[in-house]
């Protein structure tokens, strides 16, 4: 489960970098709770061709927060801002 809000997370973050099929498979799968049948049933592909798409697209967004480290610097933002007690207005800025 903690896997999945990870990658949660991160296609919040990296979302928009994604193509529109590629985002439609990902929110059917993680949003939608579809399994990856019924998402080849819905679209007319195979089974196989949805899982291929959300695992192309999970590494995607793994890949491009081990380059840009975007969600782990919010994080390390947060823990500060408890820190200080400033969370409410890290929260505004992210």
């Amino acid at each position: 489960m903690e896997e999945k809000l990870k990658i949660i997370a991160l296609y919040d973050i990296y979302g928009e970098i994604l193509t529109p099929l590629a985002k439609t498979y990902f929110e059917e799968y993680y949003f939608n709770n579809l399994t990856f049948q019924e998402i080849g049933e819905i679209y007319s592909v195979s089974r196989n061709a949805v899982f291929k798409s959300i695992k192309d697209t999970t590494d995607k967004l793994e890949d491009l927060e081990t380059k840009l480290k975007i969600s782990s610097r919010n994080d390390k933002l947060k823990k500060l801002a408890k820190k200080h007690n400033i969370e409410k207005e890290v929260e505004e800025i992210l």
